[in-house]
C-alpha cells in the first residue's frame, strides 16, 4: 500500500517517497490521495478538474485531510481540501476540484483525428528501473516509456500504472490513476540534469474530459524553461482508447 489509514490519519509508506528528498513524498501520491477524498464528497458527480498547490514538501509523516464542498449544486460543485501534518501541523498542500454531474449524451464527440495516441502500448514499453529501495516512481508506480525516457532530456511518452493499493487495501479510482500519473510530467520531459538542477513543480492542474478506462494512463509530456528560472510542463493524458485530458505544472528551477 502507498498510504496506511489509521482512523482519520493517513500514514505514507516508502512507496510514496519522491526523488528530491528521502523524507518527502512524490507529488503524485498526495495528489491521488486528495483526489479520492474530494471525489468521496459527491460520489454521484465526476471529477473534471483538480488543482493542487504545494505549499512546501509533503513530509514522510502522518497526514490528515480536511475536505469540504464549498459550492453545492445539482450540476456543478466546487470542493476544497487541505493536506496537513497530523496533530495540527503545517499545511503542506491545498486542492480545489470541479465536480460535474455525469452527462446525458448518448455518444461522445472527440476533439480531433486521430482519436488515439499513436504509440505502442505499455506492454511494448521500456520498464523504468529506479534501483533498490522504495519510492513512488520505483515501487508505487509501474512506468513504461515508449518514447524518450526519465533518464534522457527532452519530450517523452510513457505509460503509468499505480502498482499497489493507494490507501489500505482500496483500489484507486479512475481519477486517482490519472492524477497520480499526471504529476510525472516534469520528470518525464525534463530538460536539465537531475544531479545539477532542481525543477520542482509548485502546483499541478489536471483537466479530465473523461475518466481513464483500465489501469494504464499515458503521458505525452513536454517542458519549457525560461532564463529567469521558471518553467512549465504540460502533458496530454491518454488511455488505450484515446485522449482523456491535460495536465499543467508550474516549475521552479534552481541549481542544487
Amino acid at each position: 500500500m502507498i498510504f496506511r489509514r489509521e482512523g482519520q490519519v493517513f500514514v505514507p509508506t516508502g512507496h510514496a517517497v519522491g526523488p528530491w528528498d528521502p523524507q518527502a513524498l512524490h507529488g503524485g501520491a498526495p495528489a491521488a490521495l486528495l483526489a479520492g477524498e474530494l471525489e468521496a464528497l459527491a460520489p454521484e458527480m465526476r471529477l473534471a478538474r483538480l488543482t493542487l498547490e504545494f505549499l512546501g514538501s509533503v513530509p514522510l509523516a502522518p497526514l490528515t485531510v480536511d475536505a469540504q464542498i464549498v459550492k453545492p449544486g445539482r450540476r456543478f460543485q466546487l470542493a476544497e481540501a487541505e493536506l496537513a501534518e497530523a496533530g495540527g501541523g503545517r499545511v503542506a498542500c491545498r486542492a480545489r476540484a470541479v465536480l460535474l454531474r455525469r452527462g446525458e449524451r448518448d455518444e461522445a464527440i472527440p476533439a480531433g483525428d486521430p482519436p488515439v495516441l499513436d504509440v505502442p502500448g505499455p506492454d511494448e514499453g521500456a520498464k523504468l528501473d529506479m534501483g533498490p529501495g522504495e519510492s513512488f516512481g520505483g515501487t508505487g508506480m509501474d512506468i513504461r516509456f515508449v518514447s524518450g525516457h526519465l533518464y534522457e532530456n527532452g519530450p517523452a511518452v510513457g505509460w503509468f500504472r499505480i502498482a499497489r493499493p493507494l490507501v489500505g487495501d482500496e483500489e484507486p479510482t479512475p481519477a486517482q490513476r490519472a492524477v497520480a500519473a499526471a504529476d510525472f510530467g516534469n520528470g518525464a520531459s525534463r530538460v536539465l540534469d537531475w544531479n545539477d538542477w532542481l525543477f520542482v513543480n509548485t502546483d499541478l492542474t489536471v483537466h479530465l474530459h473523461r475518466e481513464p478506462e483500465g489501469e494504464w494512463v499515458a503521458l505525452d509530456a513536454r517542458t519549457a524553461l525560461e532564463q529567469d528560472g521558471t518553467g512549465l510542463a504540460w502533458s496530454a493524458l491518454h488511455d488505450r482508447r484515446g485522449p482523456i485530458g491535460m495536465a499543467l505544472q508550474t516549475l521552479f528551477v534552481a541549481r542544487r
